[in-house]
């Protein structure tokens, strides 16, 4: 399991299969299926498919990809945080998502900068962007507090709009 940075509290790595149980956990709260979709994860195989076939596959081919957020403390596993490359978007953008008993605790604002940081000084990437669901209230002012701004509203497919955020 690959260390990808680490703040004052959390560490950031590399899903493994190993984190299968803790992805269905995280894909199937509420939060998540109402403002990123059903990604369709009911069982720890189809868990292990998504943590082989998208993260490490972005891994690998991009150099980058979400990574898992562990409390340093006690190396509990609390949510994800990271990097995308999606054919739908010009640039990169960064993604992020907390299971809802940690959210209210300065965790995703302290990953996503670090990711932001991150990939400029260690990526080289000019620009990041973020997409998020015109009704996701906690992501946009999130996205705000990074220094993000409302850019454009993006028709993704037939039934998904969402709002994108540029630095």
């Amino acid at each position: 399991m690959k260390t990808i940075l680490e703040t004052e509290r959390l560490r950031l790595r590399e899903f493994s299969l190993e984190d299968a149980e803790f992805i269905l956990a995280l894909v199937n709260t509420p939060a998540w299926i109402q403002y990123i979709g059903d990604r369709n994860i009911k069982t720890p195989g189809v868990a292990e498919e998504y943590i082989q076939e998208t993260l490490q596959k972005s891994y690998a081919k991009n150099g980058f990809g979400l990574w898992l957020m562990e409390r340093k403390e006690d190396e509990e596993s609390i949510g994800m945080c990271g990097l995308v490359k999606r054919q739908s978007l010009e640039h990169v953008d960064i993604g992020f998502a907390l299971l809802p008993e940690y959210g209210r605790q300065g965790y995703t604002l302290e990953a996503a900068k670090a990711t932001l940081q991150y990939s400029k000084e260690k990526l080289k990437l000019n620009t990041i962007v973020a997409i998020t669901d015109p009704e996701n209230i906690a992501s946009i002012g999130l996205l705000h507090k990074l220094g993000m701004q409302f850019d454009k509203k993006l028709q993704l497919s037939e039934d998904n709009t969402v709002l994108l955020f540029s630095e």
